[in-house]
């Protein structure tokens, strides 16, 4: 099974893509960002966000999203943007008839790390040193989609 996560942002989308044969046997594929440009109008964004998802979706063709849920933002024009960009997520997941499902923090923190208030950086070294990453992931949109598709490969146990 084909599972691919999204950290969502309209500055920055990360994704990651895992391939899961079973509970055991959990491969990482890839991670990347996708960037859009900070002069394009904010439906532009959207848009270039879109597409780009369209094409990682075709290429990897995978049988489930998954989301971190939006759990608290301090700045309310961020929380906006982000709800924005996950409505972009949702509506790609339903056009190429794909579940998605949606992790707390609390749950990716705790399953990557076996503790809830792990930090940013507690998360992406158990990351590295699990997943065996040779190239230190720099961005957190890109560790944060990391996490959220590991988290969902290991804690679903119904996936074959």
């Amino acid at each position: 099974m084909i599972i691919i996560g999204i950290d969502p942002g309209v500055e920055r989308t990360g994704y990651a893509v895992f391939d899961r044969k079973s509970s055991n046997n959990i491969k990482y594929v890839t991670s990347g960002l996708i960037q859009t440009k900070k002069t394009s109008l904010h439906e532009q964004r959207l848009l270039s966000i879109f597409e780009a998802l369209q094409v990682l979706l075709k290429k990897h063709k995978p049988d489930h999203v998954v989301l971190e849920k939006i759990f608290f933002f301090k700045n309310q024009k961020t929380l906006i943007q982000v709800a924005q960009s996950q409505g972009v997520i949702l509506l790609i997941g339903a056009q190429f008839g794909l579940p998605v499902t949606f992790l707390t923090p609390l749950q990716i923190k705790q399953t990557i790390t076996g503790y809830g208030q792990s930090d940013k950086k507690g998360v992406q070294k158990m990351l590295s040193l699990t997943l065996g990453l040779k190239d230190e992931v720099k961005q957190d949109d890109q560790a944060d989609a990391i996490a959220c598709a590991y988290a969902y490969c290991c804690v679903n146990q119904d996936l074959v």
